[in-house]
């Protein structure tokens, strides 16, 4: 369910890029430095989001260091580091430890299933020091896996299941902004289930496979497509509000490029694989 909120690059100054690069690098040093070079396994940009967007909120203070990455040796990179960097490499862990199980109990991957328990002394040291967070992750799975058993069609109610999931991880502390963070992680959830499951909707239905927009793409033939985006674009539209609601300056022209642009880029891919998959026909 990885790797839908992400930069537009081609509408980023270098600058800013420079800026988003040097987070996500961060978050790469944590994952090390908390779970060693497994952690960095589950390294991804959609956690670079959180780290933006609890730096911004809550102006933390920052370690910025220059390293030679051993991966692009050829130049020196910039990281930078604060508290929100440990705490999203710690739900990092958390989201790709279930992540992994998932797959395990889905599809027998013994592979995923190896790596879960690599890094399963890491997932009860974070749920030990998250027990809120930890907790809703497990609920979530719990009700997840209901509804897939029962082959859930409503796709407001098996979408907001990630959404309740993440508005408890974006909701780092229990302070004022709590309920605005609950919101706006509750929206970005719904967002990335129903891209996630709308761009499965092929392979799944090919491989004979659960996926709640089956139902939805039978009942709205002509319209499928129409309508998919427009539910999209509400998931996110909303998630944009909440955005604009919180009183965040810094970065924030890099985080309003991930919410109206970079958040499309998966979807535009899409799209360009369907229009080429209608040609070869």
């Amino acid at each position: 369910m990885f790797g839908y909120i992400n930069v537009n690059r081609k509408e980023l100054s270098k600058e800013n890029m420079d800026i988003y690069q040097s987070y996500y690098c961060g978050l790469c040093h944590a994952l090390k430095q908390d779970s060693g070079i497994k952690g960095q396994m589950f390294l991804n940009y959609d956690m670079t989001f959180l780290i933006l967007l609890l730096t911004g909120l809550y102006e933390l203070e920052e370690e910025t260091r220059e390293f030679v990455c051993p991966l692009h040796p050829g130049k020196k990179k910039t990281e930078r580091i604060n508290e929100a960097t440990r705490y999203a490499a710690e739900m990092n862990v958390l989201l790709a430890y279930h992540n992994l199980e998932d797959d395990w109990r889905d599809d027998k991957a013994y592979a995923k299933r190896a790596i879960s328990q690599m890094i399963k002394k890491d997932f009860k040291r974070i749920v030990e020091k998250y027990p809120r967070q930890a907790r809703a992750l497990e609920t979530y799975m719990e009700k997840l896996i209901a509804c897939e058993k029962k082959k859930e069609y409503n796709l407001d109610l098996i979408a907001g299941l990630t959404g309740e999931m993440l508005g408890e991880i974006f909701a780092w502390k229990e302070d004022i902004w709590a309920d605005e963070m609950r919101c706006l992680g509750f929206y970005m959830g719904k967002f990335i289930y129903l891209m996630d499951a709308y761009e499965d909707l092929d392979k799944d239905e090919k491989n004979k496979k659960y996926n709640p927009f089956s139902q939805f793409r039978a009942e709205n033939k002509d319209d499928y497509e129409t309508i998919s985006k427009l539910i999209l674009t509400s998931m996110m539209s909303e998630c944009a509000k909440s955005f604009e609601r919180l009183p965040i300056l810094l970065h924030a022209d890099i985080m309003r490029n991930i919410l109206y642009s970079g958040v499309w880029s998966k979807y535009e891919l899409i799209q360009l694989k369907k229009k080429k998959r209608r040609k070869t026909r």
